[in-house]
């Protein structure tokens, strides 16, 4: 039985076969902060800040771009170039004598006695929560209306896609004041900015995440009309956001899916030494790097050879050219969400449009992203003309929405049996490159995915064996360093590596997973 994760409940006109033009529908607000408005620490400290980032005056490029000025930053600047060529003790000093530099974050200590992983992840909900937030001036932090959780480590703000997970252990522990909060912020940001940014810096304005928020919407019913109202016009929104022009690509067909996309073509503020020698080495203009950078940050897969044109090197990174089978699985989800939302709302047309569009696109997605060789569901690449090779666990988001047809359901069930179940959970892909988001880490989200999507589809066996085997590794990496971690290896059972920076502990997202894995399978 295929189970509904629309945010209403009132039930939808029948799908209609064709698709029907969105401008059908009433007209959607334009965000009220233009993000070009909106300045990053790149902007703002020039040549100080490359300085900082590419002398790698601090470990880890995000801590100068959280940092919070002492003062105003013209001022800073100004006896930054009074100052003149400095060597890098110098330049540290500067840096600590005119901002408030963070610490290393949001992680709990771990204790020599252990308590349950359960009991555990309840006493870190207060640990990784935080107040309302007016950021001080100059801050890169953006503010938010209500409390909300943070991952942990050195991700002290709220972000978009972990923070679906993260509720899902909210709710499991009975903390829905903290599961609404999140959501009143989530809508906060859309109606500001227009969409839901990376994170909640200044910093990952300019693109978002995989859009979660109608599935965060389904965990948080809605107290009033008024309420109800402003969650519509926010999912309207980014509906608008993600399927715009620059973010379409026209299939084989002519039906149109939709490729992540960054707004700039700058190196990341938060990992710009990185950016800039993956794009030295690249050989290739610059700015196209630094796009498809952004772009694989906006997935959430950052990095992974699915958005690399060899599979293997980061340089080769292309991700706008590729139709993601999981945005897109998401999007059809959001569609079905607003259908529903305008039926309840009893606007006809525009329920009306947004089922075709919907049904549209489950057309597109059955034609264009499925593979009846490889039993799987893959990435469109549009310069080739063809799927990507390579199964990854993306293949699943088709069934986590309900869009994949029975037949193909039953057959990414056999494949993820046979091929991306290891022995301690769901691999990511089956390609090891030195890509976080790639063989041998598995992570939380991901196994949250294929759990939810085979029991969807009646494989009630295999996705117990998926939350078991990751149960298991988290229980024995918790027993063994009382953390729980941001990404496990799951064929050795052990902390996951690879990517930009330290496997982070706290951790939001993981904590989720595990709980709710703990309320629907027992918590041993």
């Amino acid at each position: 039985m295929m189970r509904s994760m629309l945010p209403w409940r009132r039930p939808v006109a029948p799908l209609l076969a064709a698709a029907l033009a969105l401008s059908a529908c009433a007209t959607v607000p334009r965000a009220s902060t233009p993000i070009a408005a909106v300045a990053t620490p790149a902007d703002t400290y020039g040549d100080l800040f490359a300085a900082v980032q590419e002398r790698r005056i601090f470990p880890d490029g995000k801590t100068f771009v959280d940092a919070s000025p002492k003062r105003p930053a013209a001022a800073i600047m100004r006896d930054w170039r009074a100052l003149g060529p400095v060597d890098d003790a110098a330049l540290r000093a500067f840096v600590r004598a005119n901002f408030d530099v963070p610490g290393e974050g949001a992680a709990p200590a771990p204790s020599a006695e252990r308590l349950p992983m359960a009991d555990h992840i309840r006493a870190l909900w207060p640990v990784l929560t935080r107040p309302p937030l007016d950021p001080p001036a100059g801050s890169t932090a953006l503010a938010l209306p209500q409390p909300y959780v943070v991952p942990g480590g050195r991700f002290r703000e709220m972000y978009y896609w972990d923070s679906y997970f993260t509720m899902l252990g909210l709710k499991a522990d009975g903390r829905q004041d903290l599961v609404d909060a999140m959501v009143a912020d989530f809508v906060s940001l859309v109606e500001r900015y227009g969409h839901v940014p990376n994170g909640t810096r200044t910093y990952y304005l300019s693109r978002s995440q995989p859009p979660f928020l109608y599935a965060m919407m389904a965990l948080s019913p809605p107290r009033d009309a008024n309420e109800d109202a402003r969650r519509l016009a926010a999912l309207r929104r980014e509906h608008a956001f993600f399927t715009a022009p620059e973010r379409t690509i026209p299939m084989p067909d002519g039906a149109r899916l939709h490729h992540y996309r960054d707004a700039r073509d700058t190196p990341r503020d938060e990992s710009w030494r990185e950016d800039v020698e993956t794009a030295k080495a690249s050989g290739r203009d610059v700015k196209e790097v630094y796009r498809h950078l952004r772009a694989g940050a906006e997935s959430g897969w950052d990095y992974s050879s699915r958005w690399l044109a060899d599979g293997r090197t980061l340089a080769t990174i292309d991700t706008t050219n590729i139709v993601p089978v999981d945005l897109n699985s998401l999007l059809y989800g959001l569609e079905q969400a607003i259908a529903a939302g305008c039926a309840a709302a009893r606007d006809a047309a525009c329920a009306r449009d947004f089922t075709a569009a919907a049904q549209a696109r489950r057309g597109a997605i059955e034609r264009w992203l499925w593979d009846e060789a490889g039993g799987r569901y893959g990435d469109w690449d549009s310069a080739a003309r063809r799927l990507r090779p390579g199964l990854t666990a993306a293949t699943l988001y088709p069934l986590f929405v309900g869009l994949a047809s029975p037949a193909h359901g039953a057959a990414v069930a056999v494949t993820t049996g046979r091929d991306l179940l290891a022995p301690n959970g769901l691999r990511t892909t089956l390609v090891a490159t030195g890509q976080q988001w790639d063989r041998p880490n598995g992570w939380a989200p991901l196994q949250w995915i294929a759990v939810d999507a085979l029991r969807r589809y009646g494989r009630d066996d295999l996705s117990a064996q998926v939350a078991r085997r990751f149960l298991g590794t988290v229980e024995r990496e918790y027993r063994a360093s009382g953390k729980l971690l941001e990404k496990y290896d799951v064929e050795e059972s052990r902390a996951g590596g690879g990517g930009e920076y330290p496997t982070q502990d706290g951790f939001g997202w993981t904590n989720g997973v595990v709980r709710a894995m703990q309320e629907r399978y027992g918590a041993r």
